[in-house]
């Protein structure tokens, strides 16, 4: 019984590497799971955890610790971290979308008065906290659990990690974050394109009115205004981009 276990070992560690491997890179890269809010100590755990219940989903016949094994274990982290990038791509094109509101709304100035008040936006960082929430609520992290377990049966260990065509298709994808970025900030940025219309036929009949003073606490509030009414659209393009991702991603794992 002894040397059956002993036998039998470099496949349960092959198994509970090639789990590791794949989890780690999908949690490195994914939101919600690389997230930095989290502990270090809880995403650790999480990884662990999530290693042990699909190792058994990773059978392979390849020596974890021959030189053929640690070339898996690099395929398998490449794997998750290109499928946990693809996602990212959404909620950066959120992010996105804030920070072209935030720049139409002028609240960006606050960047160019403090530089070291941060990289993004409050608005961005705004639409990034609801776009959470949003994925939480319509269980995209079950999902992509799912998601993760269904990819040890459609590309299993030791099968080639990354394709041109698999590369091609994550840097055509790339072209989303433009383009839903644009469908995220249209409303807000259309309604504010009519006062900044307003403001300049406003300068050219009285061009000796401050607009500065004036423009500047009116555009803020309108801007508002326009921010409230468009936030309804903002399920439905974050669904869409949502949509796009998933068929990217099971693709990319052969599903």
């Amino acid at each position: 019984m002894t040397a059956l276990d002993l036998a039998q070992l470099p496949a349960w560690l092959g198994s509970l590497f090639w789990s590791l491997g794949r989890v780690s890179g999908l949690c490195l890269v994914a939101p919600v799971f690389s997230s930095t809010v989290i502990p270090a100590r809880i995403r650790v755990g999480v990884v662990v955890v999530l290693s042990l219940v699909l190792a058994p989903l990773a059978p392979t016949t390849i020596d974890p610790l021959s030189g053929a094994g640690v070339a898996t274990l690099a395929g398998q982290v490449v794997i998750g971290a290109m499928v946990g990038f693809v996602l990212k791509l959404v909620f950066e094109a959120v992010s996105f979308g804030g920070e072209l509101v935030a720049q139409s709304m002028s609240l960006g100035f606050a960047q160019v008065v403090s530089p070291g008040a941060g990289q993004s936006t409050v608005l961005s960082q705004f639409y990034l906290l609801l776009v959470t929430l949003l994925f939480l609520v319509m269980d995209g992290h079950l999902q992509l659990i799912a998601l993760l377990a269904d990819s040890f049966h459609t590309l299993p260990p030791g099968t080639p990690a990354v394709s041109a065509n698999a590369l091609h298709a994550v840097v055509a994808f790339g072209t989303e974050l433009f383009a839903g970025a644009v469908r995220v900030a249209l409303p807000a940025m259309t309604s504010l394109l009519v006062v900044n219309i307003g403001f300049a036929a406003i300068s050219r009949a009285a061009p000796s009115m401050n607009l500065f003073a004036v423009g500047f606490p009116i555009t803020v509030s309108l801007g508002f205004i326009a921010l409230w009414l468009s936030l309804r659209s903002l399920p439905g393009a974050f669904e869409a981009l949502q949509g796009s991702a998933w068929s990217l991603m099971r693709e990319l794992f052969g599903g």
